[in-house]
């Protein structure tokens, strides 16, 4: 998408040749003829036909009226609306380039997204977010970057390969790519008004741009702190009721499709206000290559909502008109004369399949495939990511006196708990305790040791093999669960190999593995490659341990490691509590 956006659309010639074509004194560029157009403000479908100049809507009049266009498309038996936009989520999570992903969710009629790139920050730094200012350009699919608010996550708990302060976001503000600051997750930071914290939300407020949250569990005066702060929004919803408060209390509410569990109660509490909030926006968060390929991006969320009982009106409101309010786009998010030309015809209010998109007045997609072709950018400054040489079994265990000892243990997946257990000591290393898994994480960015350290996991069910990640939010160090040290030495071994990844192994075996060469989170294979191998490792992932939703869940390995939610956490430092400040080098208590 042009720089210059959204100033394009005030080139005096461009605004005069659309002044002329609306007055039928020059033909349009584009007419989309004998469609049903959604007017998302009153949620009405009328018979309506568009003009199109340049990137820009023309005329909306009476079907049938005019027939002087450049080019006319058919959109008999489609809905008009506008483009979708996704205001919140990572194109790291789905394990392709920006170019994939945009080839991706085009054709679905996603026209524009809001990237917070942090995970590429957290593994190159600066030079992480200038590769994917880099990536987008020229692509279709409009790509509004954030600049990434917490690398690390949680400072002083976690080593990430960068360190983003306030001056650097200041830097990255500057520029016009940058759209605001990304979530701020390092919530306690902002409310008991740490100055790192503070500088940064601050360098986004200086900046005029948005400050966009992430607020999980905040409530009451910690709440109001952090929005006092100049937080203004949040994905991070646990519940209805915790919906209705931050509604309450004046949040921009990112409505993520990726806890689908949540989803169902969440249009049950809006149904019950009676009306859609111009607050309430749609966002996918995170995306798995499988998940992109077979389901689709932000309409994959209005589909689901819609059958789950949302009115598919407000749904698209939700993901078009009140998206562009809240990123203060008034020429985004509305069919009407004047306004930028991000189009889409879909065939029906069930599928939302979609019939042709136009993004920016180029038609980009017809009946679901791309029409055009999109850049690739050189992957070089991304590769060779993971510093580490091999490990081998002794770097999974715990060395310690005594014959028995008392260890910490993180309890439960998601929303974690400290807990305690007490278990033998053999031949010098600890015996993890009866019931419980590990959860090794080991510093790969070449900044800090790479001694791995080593956490014991309750509540995670028996583990008969073990995985390695280096798609582990948001430090992305390398993280390998496990039941014994011998598949965990080889799945971390095979990730090393492959320049990061994901890796199954059970029986001394590499069931499965997906390279990641790409900083270690994506890759340059094909999106249906990838997501049959991703595919591949969720269904040997279920050999390895017997999943029981909501909590204990494939997605819950990717999060364990996420140091600014509150509760123990195992990182590249050892176990950490964000409320405390607290790190624990080792789980060993008390030997007995």
């Amino acid at each position: 998408m042009s720089q210059l956006e959204p100033m394009d659309l005030s080139d005096p010639r461009l605004r005069a040749r659309a002044v002329a074509a609306a007055r039928g004194d020059a033909p349009f560029d584009v007419l989309i003829s004998g469609g049903q157009l959604l007017d998302v403000v009153t949620g009405l479908i009328r018979g309506a036909d568009i003009g199109l100049v340049g990137p820009l809507i023309a005329s909306v009049h009476a079907p049938l009226s005019r027939k002087d266009a450049a080019q006319t498309i058919d959109a008999r038996g489609s809905i008009v609306a506008p483009g979708l936009i996704d205001t919140h989520m990572h194109i790291e999570s789905s394990m392709v380039t920006p170019s994939a992903y945009a080839a991706a969710v085009l054709p679905r009629g996603v026209t524009t997204v809001v990237w917070d790139p942090h995970e590429f920050g957290n593994v190159h730094g600066i030079d992480g977010v200038r590769w994917s200012i880099e990536a987008t350009r020229g692509l279709s699919l409009r790509t509004i970057l954030l600049a990434p608010s917490c690398v690390p996550s949680a400072p002083g708990l976690e080593v990430a390969g960068a360190d983003f302060d306030a001056s650097v976001i200041s830097e990255l503000l500057r520029r016009p790519e940058i759209g605001g600051v990304a979530e701020v997750m390092n919530m306690r930071g902002v409310i008991d008004g740490d100055p790192r914290m503070t500088g940064i939300v601050n360098a986004g407020l200086a900046s005029g741009k948005l400050v966009c949250g992430h607020a999980r569990g905040l409530e009451g005066s910690d709440l109001n702190a952090f929005m006092a702060a100049g937080v203004t929004s949040d994905h991070e919803l646990t519940s209805a009721d915790d919906l209705l408060l931050k509604l309450a209390a004046g949040l921009t509410i990112e409505l993520r499709g990726s806890h689908d569990h949540l989803l169902r109660e969440f249009v049950a509490a809006l149904d019950g206000i009676g009306h859609l909030p111009s607050t309430v926006t749609l966002c996918t968060d995170d995306v798995f290559p499988d998940e992109l390929h077979y389901c689709g991006g932000l309409d994959d969320v209005v589909r689901r909502l819609v059958s789950y009982g949302m009115k598919p009106e407000w749904a698209l409101r939700a993901a078009t008109f009140n998206a562009a309010q809240r990123l203060r786009r008034p020429d985004l998010g509305l069919i009407a004369a004047g306004r930028r030309a991000d189009i889409v015809l879909f065939r029906d209010f069930t599928e939302f399949e979609t019939s042709a998109v136009f993004a920016n007045g180029r038609l980009v997609s017809r009946d679901g495939e791309m029409a055009i072709d999109l850049p690739a950018v050189d992957s070089a400054p991304l590769q060779h990511s993971i510093k580490l040489e091999a490990l081998t079994e002794n770097d999974f265990r715990i060395p310690s006196e005594g014959s028995r000892v008392r260890v910490a243990t993180i309890d439960r997946p998601r929303f974690t708990e400290w807990a305690q257990a007490e278990t033998a000591v053999e031949d010098g290393y600890v015996v993890p305790p009866e019931g419980s898994a590990m959860i090794s994480v080991v510093h790969r960015h070449g900044e800090v040791d790479a001694r791995p350290r080593i956490g014991f996991l309750t509540g995670w069910g028996t583990w008969r093999g073990a995985f390695c990640t280096t798609v582990s939010h948001d430090s992305h160090n390398l993280t390998v669960f496990g039941g014994n040290v011998a598949d965990m030495t080889i799945a971390a071994n095979a990730v090393i190999a492959a320049g990061g990844g994901m890796a199954v192994v059970q029986d001394g075996e590499v069931r499965v593995l997906l390279p990641l060469p790409l900083s270690g989170l994506v890759t340059e294979a094909p999106l249906e490659q990838t997501a049959e191998t991703f595919r591949a490792i969720r269904r040997a992932m279920e050999d390895v341990v017997d999943w029981r939703p909501p909590y204990l869940v494939f997605k819950a390995c990717f999060g364990a490691t996420l140091a600014c939610n509150l509760g123990p956490h195992q990182t590249d430092r050892g176990i950490a509590d964000v409320l405390t400040g607290r790190v624990m080098e080792t789980p060993v208590l008390e030997v007995l």
